[in-house]
């Protein structure tokens, strides 16, 4: 069992490293900008998506209290994609 995790955590990182890579390459090629630019782009282009997940969770946080019904409705949406996830 425990070498099907390690195998399961290497190709794991195996996807989300040509992932990064993959956008390291389409940030390379595609930015018109100077090289010091252009690199800079390319290493931290993670940034951008994991801003967005952060602005959006923020908002629905917020939401949870300046609408009631509203995270209500969210929070039984979590509850049942969890259930749904760990079940």
């Amino acid at each position: 069992m425990h070498s099907k995790l390690r195998g399961g955590y290497y190709s794991l990182v195996r996807v989300v490293m040509g992932v990064y890579l993959a956008g390291v390459a389409v940030a390379l090629w595609r930015t018109d900008a100077a090289w010091p630019t252009r690199t800079t782009v390319a290493l931290l282009w993670p940034l951008g998506p994991a801003a967005f997940l952060i602005t959006v969770l923020g908002l629905l946080a917020s939401s949870l209290i300046a609408f009631p019904v509203t995270g209500a409705l969210i929070a039984a949406g979590a509850l049942l994609l969890a259930w749904w996830v760990f079940a």
